[in-house]
């Protein structure tokens, strides 16, 4: 069972995602997603969601896991 701090973090993640998507592809979106996530996010939170992405990650929308993706290979 997960924590209730990830599954916050994960609904918020992917709340996210939908407000900055505009109709856009996975691919187009992922920059902007993962440009607030570094910008907003504590550095705690964003070492959470990276840890649940790599580890499973099966509730996170597309676009979500790109932009997590891109934030944890340094391209954000």
């Amino acid at each position: 069972m997960q924590d209730t701090e990830l599954q916050h973090l994960i609904k918020m993640a992917n709340q996210i995602s939908d407000n900055l998507s505009h109709n856009d592809g996975a691919e187009k979106a992922a920059p902007r997603i993962a440009d607030h996530m570094t910008r907003f996010w504590a550095p705690s939170m964003k070492a959470k969601i990276v840890k649940y992405a790599e580890e499973d990650g099966e509730a996170l929308k597309e676009s979500t896991m790109l932009a997590i993706q891109q934030i944890s290979s340094g391209k954000r």
